[in-house]
Protein backbone atom coordinates (compact mmCIF):
# COMPACT_ATOMS: atom_id res chain seq x y z
CA UNK A 1 0.00 0.00 0.00
CA UNK A 2 2.49 2.34 1.17
CA UNK A 3 4.73 1.82 -1.91
CA UNK A 4 2.29 2.08 -4.22
CA UNK A 5 0.65 4.85 -2.87
CA UNK A 6 4.11 7.33 -2.80
CA UNK A 7 4.14 6.00 -6.35
CA UNK A 8 1.28 7.37 -7.57
CA UNK A 9 1.79 10.89 -5.73
CA UNK A 10 5.54 11.03 -7.07
CA UNK A 11 4.26 10.56 -10.74
CA UNK A 12 2.05 12.65 -10.74
CA UNK A 13 3.64 15.54 -9.39
CA UNK A 14 6.93 14.71 -11.39
CA UNK A 15 4.35 14.32 -14.74
CA UNK A 16 2.32 18.09 -13.76
CA UNK A 17 6.31 19.69 -13.48
CA UNK A 18 5.82 20.44 -9.75
CA UNK A 19 8.82 21.48 -7.21
CA UNK A 20 8.11 19.00 -4.19
CA UNK A 21 9.03 16.74 -1.63
CA UNK A 22 6.94 14.13 -0.28
CA UNK A 23 7.25 13.51 3.60
CA UNK A 24 6.07 9.96 4.44
CA UNK A 25 5.93 9.48 8.69
CA UNK A 26 5.59 5.72 9.42
CA UNK A 27 4.48 5.63 13.43
CA UNK A 28 4.71 2.05 15.37
CA UNK A 29 4.43 -0.55 12.28
CA UNK A 30 4.85 -3.52 13.00
CA UNK A 31 5.00 -5.23 9.15
CA UNK A 32 7.79 -4.16 7.02
CA UNK A 33 6.26 -0.89 6.26
CA UNK A 34 9.43 1.17 8.11
CA UNK A 35 11.66 -0.76 5.52
CA UNK A 36 9.87 -0.10 2.75
CA UNK A 37 9.26 3.77 3.13
CA UNK A 38 13.42 3.60 3.78
CA UNK A 39 13.86 1.72 0.51
CA UNK A 40 11.38 4.49 -1.29
CA UNK A 41 13.17 7.57 0.23
CA UNK A 42 16.76 6.23 -1.18
CA UNK A 43 14.84 5.34 -4.74
CA UNK A 44 13.27 8.79 -4.84
CA UNK A 45 15.01 11.92 -3.91
CA UNK A 46 12.06 13.89 -3.29
CA UNK A 47 10.87 11.66 -0.79
CA UNK A 48 11.78 11.89 3.03
CA UNK A 49 11.29 8.72 5.37
CA UNK A 50 10.32 9.76 9.31
CA UNK A 51 9.61 6.90 11.88
CA UNK A 52 8.13 7.40 15.21
CA UNK A 53 8.07 4.90 17.96
CA UNK A 54 4.46 4.46 18.60
CA UNK A 55 1.28 4.08 16.26
CA UNK A 56 -0.16 7.80 17.08
CA UNK A 57 -1.73 9.07 13.67
CA UNK A 58 -1.89 12.24 14.93
CA UNK A 59 1.73 12.61 16.25
CA UNK A 60 2.36 11.47 12.38
CA UNK A 61 0.64 14.18 11.16
CA UNK A 62 2.12 16.80 13.21
CA UNK A 63 5.48 15.22 12.79
CA UNK A 64 4.78 15.79 8.77
CA UNK A 65 3.69 19.25 9.15
CA UNK A 66 6.31 20.46 11.60
CA UNK A 67 8.81 19.01 9.12
CA UNK A 68 7.65 20.29 5.74
CA UNK A 69 9.84 22.81 4.08
CA UNK A 70 7.44 23.97 1.30
CA UNK A 71 4.97 27.17 1.50
CA UNK A 72 2.16 24.81 1.05
CA UNK A 73 1.62 21.23 2.57
CA UNK A 74 -0.90 18.89 1.64
CA UNK A 75 -2.14 15.99 3.72
CA UNK A 76 -2.63 12.74 2.52
CA UNK A 77 -2.90 9.04 4.28
CA UNK A 78 -1.44 6.59 2.45
CA UNK A 79 -5.19 5.29 1.50
CA UNK A 80 -6.89 8.38 0.89
CA UNK A 81 -5.19 11.13 -1.24
CA UNK A 82 -5.99 12.41 -4.39
CA UNK A 83 -3.79 14.95 -7.03
CA UNK A 84 -7.33 16.53 -7.99
CA UNK A 85 -7.69 17.21 -4.60
CA UNK A 86 -4.05 19.08 -4.60
CA UNK A 87 -4.82 20.92 -7.84
CA UNK A 88 -8.11 22.44 -7.13
CA UNK A 89 -6.92 23.36 -3.29
CA UNK A 90 -4.23 25.20 -4.17
CA UNK A 91 -5.75 27.30 -7.52
CA UNK A 92 -8.71 28.24 -4.26
CA UNK A 93 -5.82 29.39 -2.27
CA UNK A 94 -3.71 31.08 -5.63
CA UNK A 95 -7.35 33.12 -5.80
CA UNK A 96 -7.57 34.03 -2.38
CA UNK A 97 -3.94 34.35 -0.29
CA UNK A 98 -5.94 34.83 2.63
CA UNK A 99 -6.79 31.06 3.07
CA UNK A 100 -5.39 29.15 5.47
CA UNK A 101 -6.22 25.60 5.52
CA UNK A 102 -8.38 24.06 2.52
CA UNK A 103 -10.52 21.16 3.89
CA UNK A 104 -11.16 18.09 1.09
CA UNK A 105 -14.66 17.73 2.92
CA UNK A 106 -16.66 14.41 2.84
CA UNK A 107 -19.47 16.35 3.96
CA UNK A 108 -19.62 19.39 1.07
CA UNK A 109 -22.28 19.59 -1.17
CA UNK A 110 -21.11 17.90 -4.45
CA UNK A 111 -19.26 15.22 -1.93
CA UNK A 112 -19.54 11.75 -3.54
CA UNK A 113 -18.71 9.37 -0.23
CA UNK A 114 -18.61 5.45 -1.27
CA UNK A 115 -17.84 4.16 2.28
CA UNK A 116 -20.04 2.20 3.71
CA UNK A 117 -22.99 3.42 5.61
CA UNK A 118 -22.03 3.44 9.31
CA UNK A 119 -18.90 5.27 8.25
CA UNK A 120 -20.76 8.05 6.55
CA UNK A 121 -22.81 8.41 9.47
CA UNK A 122 -20.34 8.83 11.85
CA UNK A 123 -18.76 11.36 9.56
CA UNK A 124 -22.40 12.89 10.11
CA UNK A 125 -22.69 13.08 13.38
CA UNK A 126 -19.45 13.89 14.16
CA UNK A 127 -19.65 17.04 11.84
CA UNK A 128 -22.95 17.72 14.19
CA UNK A 129 -20.79 17.94 17.34
CA UNK A 130 -18.51 20.28 15.56
CA UNK A 131 -21.25 22.34 14.17
CA UNK A 132 -23.56 22.63 17.06
CA UNK A 133 -20.84 21.98 20.27
CA UNK A 134 -17.46 24.03 18.95
CA UNK A 135 -18.98 26.37 16.63
CA UNK A 136 -17.18 25.23 13.05
CA UNK A 137 -18.29 26.28 9.65
CA UNK A 138 -16.88 23.84 8.09
CA UNK A 139 -18.39 20.48 7.99
CA UNK A 140 -15.55 18.19 8.34
CA UNK A 141 -11.75 17.91 10.21
CA UNK A 142 -10.09 14.65 8.80
CA UNK A 143 -8.66 13.55 5.48
CA UNK A 144 -6.94 15.67 2.93
CA UNK A 145 -6.29 19.22 3.38
CA UNK A 146 -4.02 22.20 2.59
CA UNK A 147 -1.93 24.32 4.75
CA UNK A 148 -0.90 27.67 4.46
CA UNK A 149 2.34 26.55 6.70
CA UNK A 150 3.35 29.90 7.72
CA UNK A 151 0.33 30.57 9.18
CA UNK A 152 -0.58 27.14 10.45
CA UNK A 153 2.57 26.01 11.79
CA UNK A 154 2.39 27.76 14.97
CA UNK A 155 -0.89 26.20 15.66
CA UNK A 156 0.34 22.63 14.78
CA UNK A 157 2.80 22.90 17.21
CA UNK A 158 0.47 23.73 20.19
CA UNK A 159 -2.00 21.12 19.45
CA UNK A 160 -2.03 18.25 22.16
CA UNK A 161 -4.04 16.05 20.80
CA UNK A 162 -2.89 13.03 18.96
CA UNK A 163 -4.47 10.02 17.97
CA UNK A 164 -7.97 10.56 15.54
CA UNK A 165 -8.12 14.53 16.72
CA UNK A 166 -4.91 16.28 15.95
CA UNK A 167 -6.49 17.25 12.84
CA UNK A 168 -9.65 18.19 14.27
CA UNK A 169 -7.74 20.33 17.11
CA UNK A 170 -4.99 22.28 14.45
CA UNK A 171 -8.73 23.20 12.31
CA UNK A 172 -10.17 24.31 15.74
CA UNK A 173 -7.78 26.59 16.97
CA UNK A 174 -7.13 27.66 13.15
CA UNK A 175 -10.57 28.79 12.69
CA UNK A 176 -10.87 30.36 16.89
CA UNK A 177 -7.68 32.37 15.44
CA UNK A 178 -8.97 34.22 12.68
CA UNK A 179 -7.94 32.29 10.04
CA UNK A 180 -9.74 31.12 6.75
CA UNK A 181 -10.67 28.06 6.56
CA UNK A 182 -12.53 26.69 3.59
CA UNK A 183 -13.71 23.18 2.52
CA UNK A 184 -14.06 21.50 -1.32
CA UNK A 185 -16.24 18.56 -1.99
CA UNK A 186 -13.97 15.23 -2.86
CA UNK A 187 -14.42 11.68 -3.78
CA UNK A 188 -13.96 9.52 -0.85
CA UNK A 189 -12.86 5.61 -2.02
CA UNK A 190 -12.15 3.31 0.43
CA UNK A 191 -9.27 2.00 -0.76
CA UNK A 192 -8.63 -0.44 2.50
CA UNK A 193 -11.47 -1.47 5.40
CA UNK A 194 -10.78 0.46 8.61
CA UNK A 195 -8.10 -1.21 11.06
CA UNK A 196 -9.99 -0.04 13.98
CA UNK A 197 -13.70 -1.20 14.81
CA UNK A 198 -16.35 1.78 14.13
CA UNK A 199 -17.57 1.68 17.51
CA UNK A 200 -14.08 1.38 19.68
CA UNK A 201 -13.33 4.68 17.37
CA UNK A 202 -16.33 6.56 17.75
CA UNK A 203 -16.38 6.15 21.76
CA UNK A 204 -12.57 7.08 21.62
CA UNK A 205 -13.52 10.07 19.54
CA UNK A 206 -16.58 11.14 22.02
CA UNK A 207 -14.30 10.99 24.98
CA UNK A 208 -11.45 13.12 22.98
CA UNK A 209 -14.23 15.59 22.35
CA UNK A 210 -15.19 16.32 25.57
CA UNK A 211 -11.43 16.67 26.35
CA UNK A 212 -10.93 18.78 23.62
CA UNK A 213 -13.87 20.97 24.11
CA UNK A 214 -12.25 21.79 28.28
CA UNK A 215 -8.96 22.43 26.62
CA UNK A 216 -9.97 25.10 24.30
CA UNK A 217 -11.80 26.52 26.91
CA UNK A 218 -9.01 27.10 29.50
CA UNK A 219 -7.03 28.31 26.52
CA UNK A 220 -9.21 31.14 25.77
Amino acid sequence: MIERSTADIVDGLRAAGANFEVVVVENGSTDDTRALVEAVARREPEVTARSLPSADYGEALRAGVLAARGRRVIIFDADYYDLEFLDHALARMRDDPAIAIVVGSKRAPGTRDDRPWPRRAITAAFALVLRTGFGLQVSDTHGMKALDAEAVRPFAARCRNGRDLFDTELVLRADRAGLVVVELPVTVVERRPSRTPIARRALRTCVGLVRLRVLLWRDR
